[in-house]
């Protein structure tokens, strides 16, 4: 006779935002975890997997952040719509775990009480309890449980500490669990001035004033905060990390590019000159391998994100920021969207569901795009390592890294501009009030950094695979057939559909100091910004003469003028976004009308940025 085998079970995670939620989830389902979107909508899901002791599957579900079922972002509606299993494609969970930070109880009591509304099975993770006991937070839990009507388990996601009895208590809340549709509805508003005054009702009866009261984060906030140096110390940060994108990157940047030389000579050895060893040589290996070598980069780059947002810095930024933001017409809430652009657009503009107000999260996703995202990071330091000279300033400070934080500065700068112009052209009006908890500051734990950083990896490295390498593919094709007819003067690449493709486009580009080659490198460009340099090591690689034996930087070195180089830069600081980045805008928006808007604004400042860039360089002796 053998044990049933229980169903699977479905749980999501709920909580206010920097509650440790993600923590708990990784605690929870470790590397079994896969990304996605929601049907229909642009919300990233991320669901994980875990089995009980009694060996029960259990799906988990990590919801976005939300204060209440009374969604007022497309964020929150998702949250809110899970929950009551409403969610197309969806089932409803089984049971919910709703995480809270045990230092701040207020705001997550009253989303308690609205999930005991629900109806649905649900378990309180007092999460970050080791503070809680730290600071002398005496927590009543067996009457916090009553009054919630549900059990509570005190947890340390980033120690693991808590995750077992919590497995159990879920365990044991899914044998109950019967589906059923939820009678809750929405709120009014004198609901939900009653249910603060519940919540502040049972965080007297239960939670004791702290002992020790966490002074260190208040004394920390008065310098972080401060409106003069709280500013400059966010500068000085920011300028680190693009420092460091230049010169910790370095070594491994050299070991990478030096694997693909010695891989490329290797199959210059084995193969005999032709077709196969040009596809080989010049269409996989200098294409792909040239936008590989800057992974190194872009790790740095996430890294000190990373660092940010786990330490609670990343709030304290948005503050800072909300006073200079709103001078430029953006929302507070705009600048965590932003900065996720500094990674990508496509995810910065999907976490401008936070913002409440229609316009003033357009103008978000509209100016999203200017800011320096990772594809660009190849392009920048392609030119920048190819003519701007290695050296110091002021004896410390590395030029390249400093021409890199200009570009950045550059593309911050033009999105406050750009967003100051919407505000006044297409729409008019205040932009409101920037109100949200800061959390507590807490070390960055190394396991969920890695595991973050693992996952930026895998997410890179299948870009490579699905968009660089089959585009690589097509550039190689296109930059060697057809084949140049017998006896016919100058390289073989200009007969080429690429070619003549390039020489054809070329007049619409020369008054920006851009040569065929750089034209022929933008067009794929637009499936992706990285796939530029891919594409221009392709080219120059089936064109060179040598066989593609001279490096991409030093073929740059000796066909582009400083001009042309600087007029790429600033080509790229407001180039096009990528055709993913104006789908998302397509689906965030409803429509095709802003994402035309978008592309048709951006190509004008590149050029123009180009065009004057330019010509001021030629002028200057840089031609």
């Amino acid at each position: 006779m053998t044990d049933a085998v229980l169903p699977p079970a479905r749980v999501a995670l709920v909580g206010n935002p920097n509650s440790g939620k993600t923590a708990l989830f990784n605690a929870l389902t470790g590397s079994r975890q896969k990304v996605a979107n929601y049907a229909g909508v642009t919300v990233e899901r991320k669901e994980g997997v875990l089995t009980t002791p009694g060996g029960r599957i259990v799906h988990i579900l990590d919801l976005p952040g939300t204060y209440s079922l009374r969604a007022r972002s497309p964020d929150e509606a998702v949250t809110r719509d899970a929950v009551l299993g409403r969610l197309a494609g969806e089932v409803a969970p089984d049971v919910l775990i709703c995480v809270a930070d045990a230092t701040n109880l207020r705001l997550v009591l009253r989303l308690a009480l609205e999930l005991k509304a629900v109806g649905r099975p649900f378990v309180l993770a007092l999460n970050m309890y080791d503070i809680a006991q730290r600071q002398g937070l005496r927590i009543d839990l067996e009457q916090l449980s009553r009054e919630i009507g549900a059990p509570i388990v005190t947890t340390v996601a980033t120690r693991k500490r808590g995750i077992e009895d919590l497995v159990r208590q879920v365990d044991q809340l899914s044998l109950g669990a019967t589906p059923s549709d939820s009678v809750w509805h929405e709120p009014s508003a004198a609901e939900i001035r009653d249910a603060h005054r519940e919540a502040q009702r049972i965080v007297k009866a239960c939670v004791r004033p702290a002992e020790r009261p966490d002074t260190l984060t208040g004394k920390i906030d008065g310098v972080l905060l401060h409106p003069v140096f709280g500013l400059l110390i966010l500068l000085a940060l920011l300028f680190v990390m693009f420092q460091a994108v230049f010169t910790w990157a370095a070594p491994l940047m050299e070991l990478v590019d030096a694997g693909f030389s010695g891989l490329a000579q290797l199959v210059a050895t084995v193969l005999p000159p032709g077709l196969l060893a040009s596809f080989i040589g010049d269409g996989l290996i200098a294409g792909v391998g040239s936008v590989l070598v800057f992974l190194p980069q872009i790790l740095i780059l996430f890294f000190f994100i990373l660092l940010l947002e786990d330490s609670g810095y990343m709030a304290r930024a948005a503050f800072l920021m909300d006073k200079i933001m709103g001078g430029a017409g953006l929302h507070g809430r705009a600048f965590i969207p932003l900065l996720s652009s500094f990674a990508c657009a496509i995810p910065g503009i999907m976490s401008t569901r936070v913002i409440d107000n229609k316009h003033d999260r357009l103008t978000t996703i509209l100016v999203a795009p200017l800011m320096t995202c990772s594809a660009r990071i190849p392009v920048y330091t392609l030119i920048i390592g190819a003519f701007i000279p290695q050296q110091t300033v002021w004896g410390v400070l590395s030029l390249q890294g400093l021409v890199m934080f200009g570009l950045y500065a550059a593309g911050i700068v033009s999105a406050l501009l750009v967003s100051f112009v919407i505000r006044r052209v297409f729409w008019r009006g205040t932009v409101e009030p920037f109100m949200m908890e800061l959390p507590t500051y807490r070390w960055p734990e190394a396991r969920n950094v890695l595991m973050n950083l693992w996952t930026r990896v895998r997410i890179f490295l299948s870009r490579a695979g699905r968009i660089i390498l089959p585009l690589m593919v097509l550039i190689w094709a296109l930059s060697t057939f057809p084949y140049p007819p017998p006896g016919a003067p100058g390289p073989a690449i200009d007969y080429s559909i690429a070619g003549r493709l390039g020489h054809l486009l070329q007049p619409l580009l020369a008054p920006i100091g851009f040569n065929w080659q750089m034209t022929v490198a933008l067009i794929p460009g637009m499936a992706a910004r990285e796939v530029a340099v891919a594409a221009l090591g392709t080219v120059y690689a089936v064109g060179d003469p040598n066989g593609g034996t001279v490096a991409l930087a030093s073929a740059l070195q000796s066909q582009w003028s400083l001009a042309t180089a600087l007029s790429f830069l600033a080509w790229y600081v407001f180039a096009p976004q990528c055709v993913a980045t104006l789908a998302v805008v397509k689906r965030e928006t409803n429509g095709w009308l802003w994402p035309t808007v978008m592309f048709v604004y951006m190509v004008a400042l590149a050029y123009l940025a180009s065009l004057v860039v330019y010509h001021v360089a030629v002028a200057l002796g840089g031609g």
